[in-house]
């Protein structure tokens, strides 16, 4: 009895020095997108409809509630992929905050503080003033470019323009290879997805010529679409204008969307009238698809959905459990869940 408990103890020990060498083999890092649901702050700013945030019509303990939403944001944020990369997420792309300031609070949170990231902010034209941004760790990614790009678009009733959110382009260094990330939040369905439609397929466009401007100056670029949508996987934004395709069999230019076969499967990632939507997505350029792992590569994507940002009871039971409702603030995260996609690198041998 005492040699097979020998054995069994020799085997336990070699299966882990393997497992732990294989996972030495490669460098890995996290790409997260994450909507932080109206992370605004509890200033009013006369130059923004803000008032009308759900954490400026709080009458009490706003101060209180504005800390623990940063500190809840902060939560998922550090926790992303780290069942496998062992880290935060190296580079974040984020929607719905209001400014700066508040991504300045978000990052040097508790939780955060000591990941050390760098911001990419402009300030949109959304009436509201929500914008979208990058958070970067310093060590990881270096940024070295960076541009914003308005989504003019018009209402067809009467003409005039209807100011969104902008799109952001960053540009930089991931260790050693060069990155490009688009931050997405395109227009929203109000007033039904077919009367909104053409809303979406302008911003798609718009995403579409900067990948084309990329591309156009190095057809192996190496770029990351991402963003909340408010379309799925397979409407015509998607699907028709950036042409992107559920499989990694794409064209040098192609790009390859892994959340369509999610959503196939009935998976989402926001959820209205008991419908899942996976308006949350994050697609790559082929040469992010390349079988040699000598340079970064996808290695897989995911759905962030853990069980402490999911509503456990009443009728809203499986959704993400968002920070504000009718009754006011719900000590929650967001009404979307995160999601993101592993890049790795084999390490070289010694």
């Amino acid at each position: 009895m005492n040699f097979l408990k020998l054995i069994i103890c020799f085997l336990a020990a070699n299966t882990f020095i393997f497992t732990h060498a294989q996972e030495r083999k490669f460098k890995i890092h996290t790409v997260a997108f994450y909507n932080l649901e109206n992370l605004f702050d509890t200033i009013n700013d006369p130059q923004k409809l803000d008032e009308y945030s759900p954490m400026m019509a709080l009458k009490r303990d706003r101060s209180a509630v504005y800390k623990q939403k940063i500190h809840n944001m902060a939560r998922v944020l550090s926790d992303i992929g780290k069942d496998v990369s062992k880290n935060a997420p190296s580079i974040i792309g984020v929607s719905e905050v209001e400014n700066k300031a508040v991504l300045e609070d978000l990052v040097n949170d508790s939780l955060l503080i000591d990941t050390d990231y760098g911001i990419v902010h402009y300030n949109s034209t959304d009436l509201r003033g929500i914008d979208v941004a990058l958070l970067y760790q310093k060590k990881a990614f270096t940024s070295i470019h960076t541009s914003t790009h308005e989504l003019k678009i018009y209402d067809a009733d009467t003409n005039k323009r209807i100011y969104t959110r902008e799109q952001l382009l960053v540009s930089g260094i991931l260790e050693d290879e060069t990155i490009h990330i688009i931050v997405n939040h395109w227009p929203s369905r109000r007033g039904g997805e077919a009367k909104s439609r053409s809303k979406r397929v302008a911003a798609a466009k718009l995403t579409k010529r900067l990948l084309d401007s990329l591309q156009s100056i190095d057809p192996y670029a190496k770029v990351c679409i991402m963003g909340d949508l408010n379309d799925n996987p397979n409407n015509a934004s998607v699907k028709k204008v950036l042409k992107a395709k559920p499989t990694k069999k794409v064209g040098l230019k192609g790009v390859y969307n892994p959340f369509e076969n999610f959503y196939k499967n009935g998976v989402g990632t926001t959820a209205y009238r008991d419908a899942w939507s996976l308006f949350d997505q994050i697609m790559v350029t082929k040469p992010l698809l390349e079988k040699d792992y000598s340079s970064f590569q996808f290695y897989k994507a995911g759905i962030y959905n853990k069980n402490f940002i999911i509503t456990k009871t009443g009728p809203y039971k499986g959704y993400p459990l968002r920070s504000f409702g009718y009754s006011g603030f719900n000590n929650g995260f967001s009404d979307h869940f995160p999601v993101y996609v592993y890049l790795i690198k084999r390490v070289a041998e010694k």
